[in-house]
C-alpha cells in the first residue's frame, strides 16, 4: 500500500527526563543527514527501527538536537537571493548567497 505526502510525517519524540530523542520520518533528505550522521558518530546517534513503507527511526543523544526558527527575511535580502538566482542558478551555493548578501 502506498502512503499519501500527508501520512508520511515527521515525528520528533522527546521528553524532559530522556536524555535522547526519537526522530520518525521518512522524509528522504532528513534520511539521509540521519544516516550520515550515525555512521559517523556512532557513540551519538543510532538507526533504531526501519519499516517496508520507508520510514526511519533513529534515536539521538539530546545534547546533538536543536530547533532553530529563522525569521521571514526582509525585501532587501529577498530581492538579493533573487538576483542571485537569477545570475547563478537555483542551485548556487549557500556561501555565495551569503558572501553577496552582505
Amino acid at each position: 500500500m502506498r502512503l499519501s505526502k500527508y501520512e508520511k510525517e515527521t515525528i520528533i519524540l522527546t521528553s524532559e527526563g530522556d536524555d535522547t530523542v526519537q526522530i520518525y520520518t521518512f522524509n528522504a533528505s532528513l534520511k539521509r543527514r540521519l544516516a550520515e550522521y550515525a555512521e559517523k558518530y556512532p557513540h551519538l546517534a543510532r538507526l533504531d527501527k526501519w519499516t517496508a513503507e520507508g520510514s526511519v527511526t533513529y534515536v539521538l543523544d539530546k545534547s546533538r538536537v536543536s530547533i532553530r526558527l529563522l525569521p521571514p527575511l526582509s525585501e532587501e535580502r529577498r530581492k538579493v537571493f533573487r538576483e542571485c538566482g537569477k545570475k547563478y542558478g537555483m542551485n548556487a551555493s549557500r556561501r555565495l548567497l551569503e558572501q553577496v548578501a552582505t
